[in-house]
């Protein structure tokens, strides 16, 4: 058995009592065998838990990896909280497309215990870490793993935005919004929005524009090494939000400039061994799985 883990993180998306049997699972294979710290939403799906209980905040401080139970919603939460205490992270797919968790409930032993014994794919994934500058003020910062977005918000009106990059500037748009997305990110709502897919080895930011109003304003994509700068025309106010993957940054006024800059921390993402992008890419997004003749 490998000594590289011996305390293990659970979280789990508590909000869905459907999770509770893999939960019961994970927990009875891995008991014998490890320490255990879970969240404490998730422990109250586990009768008989009698591990560490921590809130979600505390518990990447508690463990040398996190596993993530849920869908790419509950494991960008995760990642966050991980990407501080640099543990990695591993994914069990509750959820729909699952491009982040990897590892089914029907294959959860076996591709599990694989790769805590230390057989698997290591994987770093950039994110975006996000700052509301205002009066030369950092007011808010809050970090993404898939996308940071400025939109309108409850208005029929576009927004005006100035997008410069590294001090130079890019262009002048009016859209519904703006998407600056990582690589990780590219297979999310930038995709949606009409935005390339790219590999997750390249150092690469997207940035997809959203319904603008010049038919030629195209998704480009820059060096993740840049630094963005959105500031809003001053001409009109606006309604309008900055989000970084689900969480909505408030009160964001038309004075506003929104600085966007790859996070010096990445995650780690631990895969079986047979993992390959472009595989999930056709099993995902239902392309075909044939070899050409």
């Amino acid at each position: 058995m490998s000594t590289e883990f011996k305390t293990i993180g659970i979280l789990g998306k508590s909000s869905d009592p459907k999770i509770a049997d893999t939960l019961k699972t994970l927990y009875q294979c891995l008991k014998p065998r490890y320490q255990i710290s879970i969240d404490s939403g998730s422990a109250q799906l586990i009768p008989d838990f009698s591990g560490n209980i921590q809130p979600l905040k505390n518990l990447a401080q508690h463990c040398d990896v996190l596993i993530v139970v849920g869908g790419d919603g509950t494991f960008l939460s995760a990642a966050r909280i991980a990407s501080v205490c640099n543990i990695p992270l591993i994914g069990i797919n509750l959820g729909r497309l699952g491009f982040l968790v990897d590892i089914s409930p029907a294959e959860l032993e076996t591709k599990l215990n694989a790769i805590l014994q230390g057989n698997y794919r290591k994987e770093k994934r950039s994110l975006l870490r996000t700052k509301i500058i205002r009066d030369t003020h950092v007011i808010h910062e809050e970090t993404a793993v898939n996308e940071v977005v400025i939109h309108r918000w409850v208005t029929p009106s576009m927004i005006e935005l100035i997008t410069t990059i590294d001090g130079v500037y890019l262009n002048t748009q009016r859209s519904d919004g703006l998407i600056i997305s990582t690589p990780t990110g590219s297979t999310a709502y930038s995709l949606s929005a009409g935005g390339p897919i790219i590999h997750p080895a390249l150092d690469a930011l997207l940035l997809v524009p959203l319904n603008p109003h010049t038919l030629s304003n195209r998704p480009i994509v820059i060096n993740d090494s840049s630094e963005i700068e959105i500031n809003f025309i001053k001409t009109n106010e606006i309604n309008a939000q900055v989000t970084c993957d689900h969480i909505a940054i408030p009160d964001v006024l038309i004075s506003d400039t929104i600085l966007i800059k790859k996070d010096p921390k990445p995650i780690t993402i631990l895969h079986p061994e047979n993992h390959e992008f472009f595989h999930t890419l056709r099993n995902k997004l239902n392309w075909s799985g044939g070899y050409p003749i």
